[in-house]
C-alpha cells in the first residue's frame, strides 16, 4: 500500500527545527554576531545543530506518534559498505574538489603553504614558544590523515543533532513524494535552514561579490549535493549512523583547501567544498544517484519499522 504524506507532523517538525535554530541565530546576532558573541560556539553546537533532533523528539511527543522508525538500529555486517563510504567518501570528494579548483585557478595555489606557516608563527607568538621547524607539508599531510581517519568519529556527537532530525525523521516523512523529489526538497530545506548563520558570515565570510545572498544560494546547492549522498546512505543502510559519520567527515576535512590558498579566491567557487567548483565531486555523485533509477527505495519499503 502506498504511504501517504503526513503533512501535520512535517509542518510541526519544520516549525520547531527552524524556530529553535533561528531563535538561536537571533541571540548570536544581538550579542555581537559570529565573531563577537560570547555565546556563538555554544549556541551553534548545541541549539542550532541540535535543533533538528529537538524537533524530532518534540514532534513525536506533541503528536503522540510513538517511537518507531527511529533509524537507530545498526547491522554492521550488512551495513559496513555504507559505513566505509560514509567514513572516507566525503574526504576523497573534498580533495577532488580542491584539485579541480586549483587546476582551473592555478594563480591561487600556494605550494609553499604560507598560510600554514603564518598560523604556526602566530601560535608560537601566543604561547611564547619558538616557531616549529617541521616541514609544513608534513603537518598538512598529517592533518589530512587525521581528518580522514578520526574526524568522522570525533564529530559524530555534534552531527547527530542534525542527522537524527533531517535524515531519520523528515526524510522518511517526505518519501511518499518519491526518492528524487525527497532529496531535492531535503537539500533545499536544509540549505535554507542555514541561512541566518550564512548571512552572518559562516562558511563564506562577508567580503565576496553578492554577499550574503550568493552564499545563501550556494549553501542550498551544497546541502543538496551532500544531502543526497547522506540521504542515500541512510536509506541503503536503513540507519542514520552512516549519515552521522559522513557529516562528521565533511566537517572535519572541509577547511583543508584553505591551507593551499594564496590571494583571495571567490569562496562561492572554492576551494572549499561549499563552493561550486569545490563541490564538484559531490555533484557528480549526486547526479549519478539521480540518474540511477534504483538508487532510492520505494516509499513503502522505506517506511518499514526501524527502531
Amino acid at each position: 500500500m502506498k504511504a501517504t504524506l503526513d503533512r501535520k507532523r512535517i509542518l510541526i517538525f519544520l516549525a520547531l527545527a527552524f524556530g529553535i535554530a533561528w531563535v538561536g541565530a537571533l541571540v548570536i546576532y544581538l550579542t555581537g554576531g559570529l565573531a563577537e558573541s560570547p555565546f556563538a560556539y555554544l549556541i551553534l553546537t548545541v541549539f542550532y545543530m541540535g535543533a533538528p533532533t529537538m524537533a524530532h523528539i518534540l514532534t513525536r511527543i506533541l503528536t503522540h506518534e510513538g517511537w518507531g522508525n527511529l533509524y537507530l538500529r545498526s547491522h554492521p555486517r550488512r551495513e559496513w559498505p555504507y559505513w566505509v563510504a560514509a567514513w572516507f567518501a566525503p574526504g576523497v570528494l573534498t580533495i577532488i574538489g580542491i584539485l579541480a579548483f586549483f587546476v582551473i585557478f592555478p594563480q591561487y595555489y600556494d605550494a609553499d603553504l604560507n598560510t600554514m606557516k603564518q598560523a604556526l608563527k602566530a601560535q608560537a607568538e601566543m604561547t611564547g614558544q619558538p616557531v616549529p621547524e617541521t616541514d609544513p607539508w608534513l603537518i598538512a599531510i598529517s592533518q589530512t590523515a587525521m581528518a580522514l581517519i578520526l574526524a568522522p568519529l570525533l564529530n559524530a556527537f555534534v552531527t547527530f543533532g542534525e542527522e537524527f532530525g533531517w535524515r531519520a525523521y523528515l526524510q522518511p516523512k517526505l518519501l511518499p513524494l518519491g526518492g528524487r523529489t525527497t532529496m531535492l526538497l531535503m537539500g533545499i530545506i536544509w540549505g535554507v535552514w542555514h541561512w541566518p548563520v550564512i548571512a552572518m558570515g559562516h562558511n563564506y565570510g562577508l567580503d565576496y561579490p553578492g554577499a550574503p545572498w550568493g552564499g545563501m544560494a550556494m549553501m542550498v546547492w551544497f546541502t543538496l549535493v551532500i544531502g543526497t549522498l547522506f540521504g542515500w546512505l541512510t536509506l541503503r543502510a536503513g540507519s542514520v549512523w552512516p549519515a552521522v559519520i559522513g557529516h562528521g567527515a565533511i566537517n572535519g576535512i572541509a577547511a583543508l583547501g584553505a591551507l593551499f590558498v594564496k590571494g583571495t579566491p571567490n569562496p562561492l567557487l572554492g576551494p572549499l567544498p561549499v563552493g561550486l567548483i569545490g563541490s564538484v565531486g559531490f555533484a557528480v555523485v549526486t547526479l549519478a544517484l539521480f540518474v540511477w533509477r534504483g538508487a532510492f527505495p520505494t516509499p513503502s519499503a522505506a517506511s518499514e519499522t526501524n527502531v
